[in-house]
């Protein structure tokens, strides 16, 4: 049944108060507050929620950010357009990889540059990967914050095989920072045996983990009983918060950039050669509940599985660097240590005041992410880096839906709606 307000509480200012405010206030109104988090496990450190109970029902939850702050916005403005990509990967550092393709997608819009189509296909295919890698966490840590520990591991093992396939073409295994304006920084080691990791991946490990989670948590009563109905938020409710990605599509929301607004292999002639866009399905549900965005989560590892199939055995063959003499893209590592060409070009690019420079005007460029639309707004001077550098980050934009799914939900229902939502606190703070 449904919590409603009593007349005392409707009258209450939803202003954001002092602790000493909601303190005296709850006294009066026999209520009581609740600091949950940061220690709390489920909010892993990052995340504080001041809570108003009326014995176990949360009537008003008051989410605080400011852990995480790291000033990623402002660092874009000294950071040049190829170095900024070290900083992007910490962002959402669960799936840092569409965290580089998303901040180079919009510096190459800003410079007007169409990526080799050898590019486009390695980098949907690592953006994809990234997706998987997110969504396995999302998953298993909302098992794991339910007592579902066995769910936990088996996305999080598989987790560990995306980074050995990033430790294999960038040498990191967490923040592989592999994008750079127009290319990335190096070809893959070895075409056959990246083909070979990545479809083990997606052909071997991936249907087997899947049906283990779907076997454990699918039918599984208690899981049902603890997410169903919870959380829930309507498709026009989606909509006025400008809610993205699996919590919009979890309510009915029908968006998917890579549909809407077609980037690297997901757009019509990517090729240049009249090729079509890779195949997929757009999952949708329209209960918007807890439930629903596990749901959700699941069909997008198997459809970007699926786009990564359509990719892995047809990548083309060329160069990776869209105007290798142009002196945008840093040079081969070879030819700075053996020619002075080489080296010139790198000492011209990496030093302060020096480089390339770029068109004076603004851009908002985004892709599809793993949490929904993940857009940089980039405002160029001319000269090598960003005059003012934004991010949309999807959890800043989702947690704001925090204190209105909560209400009228008893208190255990908090960490399953908290762990549906997989927010990332690097993106809250920035």
């Amino acid at each position: 049944m449904p919590y409603t307000l009593s007349p005392l509480e409707e009258t209450y200012d939803l202003s954001i108060e002092t602790l000493d405010e909601l303190q005296g206030r709850a006294e009066v109104a026999d209520r009581w507050i609740l600091n949950f988090g940061p220690q709390h496990p489920a909010t892993h450190t990052t995340l504080r929620l001041v809570l108003e109970l009326d014995g176990e029902r949360i009537v008003r939850a008051t989410p605080h950010i400011g852990y995480l702050h790291s000033g990623f916005e402002k660092l874009g403005e000294h950071h040049n357009f190829n170095q900024y990509v070290c900083t992007t990967s910490r962002m959402d550092y669960v799936g840092p990889i569409v965290n580089n393709i998303a901040w180079h997608h919009a510096v190459e819009s800003l410079l007007d540059i169409d990526l080799t189509p050898r590019c486009k296909v390695i980098r949907t295919i690592l953006g994809e990967l990234g997706r998987i890698q997110n969504h396995l966490l999302c998953v298993g840590a909302a098992a794991l914050d339910l007592g579902a520990f066995t769910g936990f591991l088996y996305g999080f093992n598989e987790r560990e095989h995306i980074y050995d396939i990033m430790d294999f073409i960038a040498g990191q295994r967490f923040h592989p920072d592999y994008t750079r304006v127009g290319g990335l920084k190096n070809d893959l080691p070895c075409e056959k045996t990246f083909i070979e990791m990545v479809t083990n991946f997606t052909d071997k490990r991936m249907p087997k983990a899947i049906g283990d989670i779907e076997t454990l948590l699918n039918t599984n009563r208690i899981f049902i009983d603890r997410v169903e109905g919870v959380g829930i938020i309507s498709e026009e409710e989606a909509t006025a918060w400008s809610l993205t990605g699996p919590l919009a599509r979890a309510s009915g929301v029908k968006r998917d950039i890579r549909k809407a607004e077609p980037y690297l292999c997901f757009a019509d002639n990517w090729d240049g050669q009249g090729a079509k866009p890779v195949e997929f399905q757009i999952p949708i549900a329209t209960s918007g509940d807890c439930l629903a965005r596990y749901h959700v989560r699941l069909e997008e590892i198997k459809q970007s599985c699926d786009i990564i199939r359509q990719l892995i055995y047809n990548i083309p063959s060329g160069s990776v660097d869209a105007l290798p003499s142009s002196g945008i893209q840093m040079p081969p590592k070879e030819q700075v240590y053996n020619s002075i060409q080489g080296t010139i070009q790198q000492f011209e690019l990496v030093m302060p005041n020096r480089g390339w420079t770029s068109p004076v005007g603004e851009v908002y460029s985004a892709i599809e992410g793993p949490n929904g639309e993940y857009g940089y707004f980039v405002v160029a001077d001319g000269g090598p880096c960003a005059w003012r550098c934004a991010t949309r980050p999807c959890s800043f934009i989702n947690f704001q839906t925090f204190a209105k799914m909560f209400e009228g939900h008893q208190l255990a229902d908090l960490v399953a709606v908290l762990g549906s939502l997989n927010i990332i606190a690097a993106e809250l703070d920035r």
